[in-house]
């Protein structure tokens, strides 16, 4: 059947884990993934001390792939080990740090708010920690801190929450550390972003040019109009010109106008002659009495009787 194949896979994997929790604890195990290949089984560890996962001289690797091919049935397994870049996100490694402080003797309020400072400070959106056992008294109880934002059901609790577990013992009893971390830059499928409206900005250089061009279409209706206007006026003075020489051709002959012409010249220079004549007289006459009015007021102002 396919799903027996699934369930001894998955108790394959859990049993490695385990193996490689326990034999990788100091060097703050954070993990693994076993991927299939046509050459062999590879094994990826990520360790927060890649340095003691290797061992002197590869000494714990070589020890690490001769357990595995021999107890858990690997092909050819190839173990390699990787630096866990974010030790703080990493759920595995913060559980065996809090057990570890609880190990010291530590109050288990101390150490998980101590814990959730420095996953909140990596840039974590949420985190939860809960201790359960006997942490108070002889009674167990389970106590959790939380700090941000958290999914705790649906599908996005399970694709992006980390989750992390380990235990200690202590004198009154076993306490079991979980560790949840919803880690940064998750995009969950209810968050809305709300889109401003875009207004769109013409550039001054295209107002210009439409500007220029209703002009030029402006400037050029008019001109039209005028060019017709004025051959109009031009035809109607033509019109005029030959109804006016028709006119002059029916009234007189050109005998009677020359001796019009002539009497008319007779008439203007006589009145030449009498206009000059009138306008000198006045300005003489005008100009006497002012001077002796002048003279009679000069012999009258030296007279002074009064003194003697």
């Amino acid at each position: 059947m396919i799903e027996k194949d699934f369930v001894t896979e998955g108790l394959k994997r859990t049993r490695i884990d385990e193996y490689l929790e326990n034999e990788l604890e100091r060097a703050g195990y954070g993990g693994m993934e076993i991927q299939v290949t046509p050459l062999g089984t590879m094994v990826v560890v990520y360790a927060e001390r890649p340095g003691m996962v290797i061992g002197r001289g590869g000494k714990t690797v070589r020890s690490i792939t001769q357990n595995l091919k021999n107890n858990y049935d690997l092909e050819n397994p190839q173990v390699e080990v990787k630096e866990v870049d974010v030790p703080e996100l990493n759920p595995k490694i913060m559980a065996h740090k809090i057990a570890a402080m609880l190990q010291r003797g530590m109050h288990f309020r101390r150490v998980a708010y101590t814990a959730l400072r420095r996953i909140m400070g990596a840039g974590a959106q949420g985190v939860e920690v809960t201790i359960s056992g006997k942490i108070r008294g002889s009674r167990s109880a389970c106590a959790k801190f939380i700090d941000g934002y958290i999914k705790k059901c649906g599908e996005p609790s399970t694709r992006f929450v980390r989750k992390g577990f380990a235990t200690v013992q202590l004198k009154p009893g076993v306490l079991g550390i979980y560790v949840r971390i919803m880690p940064p830059g998750t995009v969950l499928p209810d968050k809305v972003d709300v889109i401003k409206p875009t207004v769109e900005e013409t550039p001054v250089d295209t107002l210009n040019e439409s500007e220029e061009e209703s002009a030029e279409d402006v400037s050029e209706e008019p001109v039209e109009k005028e060019e017709t206007i004025s051959d109009k006026i031009e035809e109607e003075k033509e019109e005029s010109t030959e109804n006016i020489e028709d006119i002059e051709e029916i009234e007189e002959p050109p005998e009677k106008t020359e001796e019009a012409d002539e009497k008319t010249q007779k008439t203007e220079e006589p009145e030449k002659k009498v206009e000059p004549e009138k306008t000198e007289e006045p300005e003489k006459t005008e100009e006497k009495p002012q001077k002796k009015t002048f003279k009679t007021a000069e012999f009258v102002k030296p007279v002074n009787n009064t003194k003697s």
